[in-house]
């Protein structure tokens, strides 16, 4: 458990369990039958609650899949919002990737269960169209959080886009590799190389002369 996890109220660890519980069971689902082939309602079956319940902690079908999009938003805005004294923004998320890498979090990289979670979503085009959503849903946060705490920011907007931009070509680069048939400790260091490649562009490109 988490520091953060520690402090919070029974009550709040019982709902996070019990969405969590819920992804999992749909995640299952939507692995061994494909996304299209599965209903919210048989989902809410295998979990054991109500198809209202299903709703009440996931309002589209889609965040059963995509579920980390919310938690994405929240911890890269939170990096930039939250970043010690005299740290840049994208100290910050330099910062913030090692300590996903180090954590081994799911949002730190694709990893060896990437390949049979991604190909779900390669065959759906509402998943598709979800996880598009997910990446402006994160670079509007970021657009605002850096508007917000990087009053010397340029273009809040712009930064924020090529921050994203930067994440995705990465991500996409190593995820093909694994869907390829390469292995996730094949490609983990050369994902985290990369990684700092795309902030040293970054940081050429964005700081002031």
């Amino acid at each position: 458990m988490s520091d953060g996890e520690g402090e919070l109220s029974l009550r709040e660890r019982k709902k996070r369990a019990t969405r969590q519980r819920i992804s999992n069971v749909a995640t299952d689902l939507f692995k061994a039958r494909g996304f299209d082939g599965v209903s919210v309602a048989e989902v809410a079956r295998a979990a054991e609650v109500s198809t209202m319940t299903v709703f009440n902690y996931f309002p589209r079908k889609e965040d059963l899949f995509l579920d980390r999009i919310p938690e994405a938003v929240e911890v890269l805005s939170g990096a930039v919002r939250h970043r010690a004294p005299g740290e840049t923004p994208l100290a910050a998320l330099r910062r913030l990737t090692l300590e996903l890498r180090d954590q081994h979090h799911p949002l730190a990289g694709p990893n060896d269960n990437f390949p049979a979670f991604w190909q779900v979503v390669i065959d759906s085009p509402a998943l598709r169209a979800r996880a598009r959503e997910g990446l402006e849903e994160i670079e509007n946060a970021l657009s605002h959080a850096l508007a917000e705490t990087a009053q010397d920011t340029p273009d809040p907007a712009l930064t924020a886009a090529l921050i994203v931009a930067a994440y995705r070509s990465v991500y996409v680069t190593t995820a093909r590799r694994l869907l390829a048939g390469e292995r996730g400790e094949a490609t983990a260091e050369d994902h985290q190389a990369r990684m700092n490649a795309a902030f040293d562009i970054l940081e050429r490109a964005l700081t002031p002369a």
